[in-house]
């Protein structure tokens, strides 16, 4: 395949050389003549291992060349890769400057081209750029028409410096935000033969995949120092905790947790964090993001107050309200606290949950619920069927099976807020809203 890429920097310098490496036919465009200079004479525009003998090779077999002039580039390749920065401004917004200049180039040039093309977004920009800004400055110089004269599609580079190369044939996965068929497929040929997951989405959901990836990164740095700092402060070396820590490959590295939803609680998490950040405090130690966790949480709570009573009905039924399904425990449930809120709001609120029975409680158990929230155990009903008779919004507390059925047939003007997506096909309609989705 021909292909033209926009912006010989870092991602567009490796990228290039790869594509090259696979047999396409690479032009690279950039308005800086140094650069392209330095490609079509062999060389490296970067410092990247290995990367320099792959241009040297592919400028040698005539698989790589460099030019200034976009119209030349769109002409002589089937698609472009928009590979330009997108750096900070003072405020922290991106500054698209180079993307537009780069989306309106390829407009102008595709205006006196007949064959439809393919422009394929690798530059990191925020969700909507794509439909809101790219796409339109292509339509307005090109004067032609998205879909079908010409499709965009969205793929996030995953490129670490230093590994580039190796980052580049052996991805975690392949990701490309698309609404054609044909302009999916013509996109994922660039990754024949490369083995990892293929994932096809939106161009909104493609474009903050990297964001999510890389936001993530910089909150487990941040977590491992401040982790440090505490042991440090203790006496305790720090990367034997971690290393500790990371045996673990069912909770602690794994995507257990990762599901957004409600706030959590239980008899582990709220206790042991006030515990770490009382302990931290009395070290003289900061440790701004994991004392931020039960603040966050708290938004979290008083998030789903605020859109159940926004719905202006007050008549509530609660589908499980012990802090996860499968068990009986109610210490900490969030769900607990956002019933205590409900009620002092006025709601008139009727409780289901099969594991929380008060005939089959003894113990603690008992004992927590006769101490602590005797009013919300005569608000508990043993009947599914007459909570949801009771209920103008249901309110889905942990995701038991048989909430499922009892979901699917509702009552006009019924409502259902879903604090863990009882379902993973629910979607938002006229009578169903989830939490974090």
């Amino acid at each position: 395949m021909r292909i033209s890429i926009f912006g010989l920097g870092y991602v567009g310098s490796v990228t290039g050389a790869c594509l090259a490496e696979r047999g396409h036919e690479i032009i690279g465009v950039d308005p800086n003549g140094t650069k392209v200079g330095i490609i079509n004479a062999g060389r490296s525009p970067i410092i990247e291992e290995g990367l320099e003998p792959m241009i040297a090779g592919a400028v040698r077999r005539g698989g790589l060349r460099a030019v200034t002039d976009s119209r030349e580039a769109i002409a002589s390749s089937d698609l472009s890769l928009i590979c330009v920065g997108t750096p900070s401004l003072e405020n922290g917004s991106l500054d698209l400057s180079y993307v537009e200049r780069v989306s309106r180039e390829i407009g102008r040039a595709l205006k006196a081209k007949a064959r439809r093309h393919l422009v394929v977004v690798r530059s990191t920009v925020l969700p909507g750029t794509t439909e809101g800004m790219i796409i339109p400055a292509i339509e307005e110089e090109s004067g032609k028409k998205f879909g079908g004269d010409f499709g965009v599609c969205f793929n996030p580079e995953f490129l670490r410096e230093s590994t580039s190369v190796n980052d580049f044939n052996n991805p975690p996965k392949t990701v490309i935000g698309s609404n054609d068929p044909t302009d999916t497929a013509q996109t994922a040929s660039l990754y024949e033969g490369i083995d990892a997951p293929l994932v096809t989405v939106s161009i909104r959901t493609a474009e903050i995949v990297k964001y999510v990836d890389n936001v993530f990164h910089a909150l487990k740095v941040t977590f491992g120092n401040e982790i440090g700092r505490i042991c440090q402060a203790l006496g305790i070396d720090s990367h034997e905790v971690m290393e500790i820590f990371c045996l673990d490959t069912k909770l602690n590295l794994s995507s257990y947790y990762l599901r957004p939803g409600f706030a959590f609680g239980g008899s582990c998490l709220p206790k042991d964090l006030r515990a770490m950040v009382h302990r931290a405090q009395s070290l003289d130690v900061d440790v701004p993001v994991i004392r931020a966790i039960a603040q966050s949480n708290e938004i979290q709570m008083k998030s789903a107050v605020r859109r159940i009573l926004a719905l202006g009905k007050k008549k509530i039924g609660v589908l499980g309200f012990a802090f996860k399904a499968g068990t009986d425990d109610l210490r900490e449930s969030p769900v607990v606290e956002l019933i205590e809120t409900l009620l002092g709001k006025g709601c008139d609120i009727r409780i289901y949950d099969s594991s929380v029975n008060l005939a089959k409680l003894f113990g603690a158990n008992k004992d927590y619920i006769e101490r602590h929230i005797p009013h919300i155990a005569d608000l508990m009903i043993d009947d599914l069927a007459k909570v949801m008779e009771h209920a103008e919004v249901i309110v889905v507390g942990n995701p038991a099976e048989e909430f499922k059925a009892a979901l699917q047939s509702l009552r006009v003007g019924q409502y259902i807020f879903d604090l863990v997506r009882v379902s993973r096909d629910a979607r938002r309609s006229e009578n169903y809203e989830g939490m974090s989705w």
